[in-house]
């Protein structure tokens, strides 16, 4: 199947200012492009490709004063299956990981591993270890947060999930990478793109999702603790420690959004791209 997946985003800025863009695919997801990926502008200003330290495609750009409208249209293929399940994955013991997997063992800004240690052990600590132990974290979180948008809050901590039971996508996976950690298992923060394929559709305003990705049996495996079913049609943009090391915009000033839509729409034939969809200034 082939899905069309962009954004668009308005912000009016008092004053030039600098932006930081996570909005490309991951360079994981080039083979399944078919279509060049970019951010666009309007007006149009450049905009510097680098790649970061956890390996995702970011743009710098300095943003003029007034509106700046910023999209991006493409197409990827997908095998338009749920995500493959693993029970055998395997464990590894620390002393057996890669080193470049050490740092999603630690505690990071949103994942206080040292603080929910012994809440993990106690709530998992008889649970198989490898895949069912993952499995059994994201039944645990599952079940204990209430979604909603009104709890959203942008310092919320993996604690603070814990003790509120409330959240949106990226608390869910944030309260579940910790357990995780704590567990001896090295989990990061991912963000995308997920749309409604093969659900009933999920009412109300897509957004970009979170989701997160555990290490086992030699490699990196997807899992969802807000939806805790497989689903089809992921497209990666970003990973990281947590959702600090995956904004999708960062401006160093003021920046206020007048606009802010995404979409992950099936598409028939060989994926050709239609009339632009982003609406214009």
């Amino acid at each position: 199947m082939f899905i069309r997946i962009g954004y668009e985003i308005i912000f009016d800025c008092p004053a030039p200012t600098p932006m930081l863009l996570l909005l490309y695919t991951h360079p994981s997801v080039a083979s399944v492009l078919r279509h060049a990926d970019r951010i666009q502008t309007e007006p149009e200003i450049p905009v510097h490709d680098f790649l970061d330290m956890y390996g995702n495609r970011c743009g710098r750009t300095m943003a003029p004063a007034g509106r700046l409208r910023i999209f991006g249209d493409t197409v990827v293929e997908d095998d338009g299956v749920p995500n493959p399940t693993y029970p055998d994955a395997v464990q590894h013991a620390v002393q057996d990981l890669p080193d470049e997997c050490l740092p999603y063992l630690l505690a990071s800004r949103y994942c206080e591993v040292d603080s929910l240690s012994s809440i993990a052990w106690n709530l998992f600590g008889n649970s198989p270890t490898g895949w069912g132990r993952v499995q059994a974290v994201c039944d645990w979180v599952h079940n204990h947060i209430t979604f909603g948008y009104e709890h959203a809050n942008p310092t919320k901590t993996a604690r603070d999930v814990y003790e509120q039971g409330k959240g949106v996508c990226r608390d869910y996976q944030h309260l579940a990478i910790t357990f995780c950690r704590c567990l001896n298992i090295p989990a990061r923060y991912a963000t995308g793109w997920l749309g409604d394929h093969g659900i009933v559709p999920v009412p109300g305003p897509m957004d970009f999702s979170a989701w997160f990705e555990a290490y086992l049996g030699g490699q990196w495996h997807t899992f969802d603790a807000r939806y805790n079913t497989p689903r089809i049609g992921h497209v990666l943009m970003a990973t990281g420690r947590d959702a600090t090391d995956c904004a999708l915009t960062t401006s160093f000033g003021s920046a206020p959004l007048e606009r802010f839509e995404v979409w992950s729409d099936a598409v028939d034939g060989t994926g050709v791209l239609a009339v632009p969809r982003p609406t214009s200034l």
